[in-house]
């Protein structure tokens, strides 16, 4: 989505360089405002939370279900590889463990907000780091590397985004 003109015809017209940037800061802006105003940022945080928690829990769930059906990814198999796409969606589970305070008062919480923040930063970098040593020839790993990176890039401004808006 663009923040661009609008003709008299409903239709936006593109606009690229800084005024674009400056429609999206004075944006950010508008709506820390608005929400400091109110409960709004609490429940837009715990909305944004709750959504990052439940796409965590939608991959841990699955690789602890059916771990053979993810083992490719990870270029394991067998015995092996359930117990290891298990152990991942174990990890999972230990990790969103603090969401749920965050859920619960995304305000009172900031300690466990912090805490997710640094995790997710710490997931981010890891995982760049881990795909940007594998080889190339382990093509389906580094697809599997690259689809973690995105998740979590995403969930990281998600969760900036609740973090910002409850700031005080």
């Amino acid at each position: 989505m663009t923040l661009g003109k609008v003709s008299q015809h409903g239709q936006e017209s593109s606009s690229a360089g800084p005024q674009n940037s400056v429609s999206w800061l004075l944006l950010g802006g508008i709506l820390s405002r608005r929400f400091r105003d109110g409960r709004g940022a609490t429940w837009f945080a715990r909305l944004i939370v709750l959504v990052v928690f439940l796409s965590n829990l939608s991959a841990a769930i699955p690789f602890i279900v059916r771990p053979a059906r993810y083992a490719w990814g990870f270029e394991v198999q067998g015995v092996v590889g359930d117990v290891v796409v298990r152990s991942f969606g174990l990890l999972f589970l230990m990790w969103v463990v603090p969401y749920v305070p965050v859920i619960v008062h995304p305000v009172k919480y900031r300690v466990c907000f912090l805490v997710i923040l640094a995790q997710q930063c710490l997931g981010l970098v890891g995982e760049s780091w881990m795909w940007a040593v594998t080889p190339l020839e382990h093509a389906a790993l580094r697809a599997t590397g690259l689809r973690f990176i995105v998740f979590d890039a995403v969930g990281l401004f998600l969760l900036w985004m609740g973090w910002f808006v409850t700031r005080s």
